[in-house]
């Protein structure tokens, strides 16, 4: 399956999401640069939690760690990059109230395997296609010229995460009911996104 709509030949377009992202949140991002950059730096790091957290999980799959081991050294890359840029603007790492997207989607991960396996891939994979989504935007439109470059150098790893997360799916289950579950999960990924969080988060 072609993972991308191509919507110019620099910037594809993810096919698995069903809405674009709002002008409302992109507003309240560019209105909130050191918030947004502490969520991400939270976010890069959950991100190589997951892939780690699968790693152990399924540890005797094959070919599974091979590919989520770089993946994760990647995201944590990406975790200190945005943390200095977060310190040199007087920014420091701390608790920060998560928005409900995430949990939302971790609830629709079944319990049973191999349905588990599945959804715990897709999920992945929604959440950096909806990253990748976000940076695109602020890469386009911050007025911080500083932003825009971290957010355009971060979006081709934004792209193979997610592409990496349904190359696993494929691989492992049958296409039929990788795009039904992908249907699926894209309607509560929408949803998850219809109210806006008031607070500015990367997945608000």
């Amino acid at each position: 399956m072609n993972h991308y709509q191509r919507r110019d030949k620099e910037h594809p377009k993810i096919s698995w999401l069903i809405n674009k992202t709002s002008q409302d949140w992109l507003k309240l991002a560019i209105s909130n640069p050191v918030e947004i950059l502490l969520d991400h730096a939270h976010c890069e790091r959950k991100a190589a939690g997951v892939a780690i957290q699968l790693m152990f999980r399924y540890d005797s799959e094959p070919g599974l760690s091979e590919v989520l081991s770089p993946l994760a050294r990647e995201e944590l890359e990406h975790f200190e990059k945005v943390l200095s840029i977060l310190q040199t603007r007087g920014g420091k790492l701390q608790k920060l109230a998560p928005p409900p997207y995430g949990s939302v989607l971790a609830k629709n991960i079944r319990k049973e395997e191999p349905s588990r396996m599945l959804d715990s891939f897709l999920v992945a994979g929604f959440i950096e296609a909806r990253s990748y989504e976000r940076m695109l935007l602020l890469s386009l439109h911050s007025p911080d010229h500083e932003l825009r470059e971290l957010y355009a150098y971060l979006l081709k790893s934004e792209a193979r995460h997610f592409g990496i997360y349904g190359k696993l799916a494929y691989e492992r289950f049958d296409r039929s009911i990788v795009l039904t579950r992908i249907k699926q999960l894209a309607k509560v990924e929408s949803d998850a996104l219809v109210e806006m969080h008031h607070e500015p988060r990367m997945h608000s």
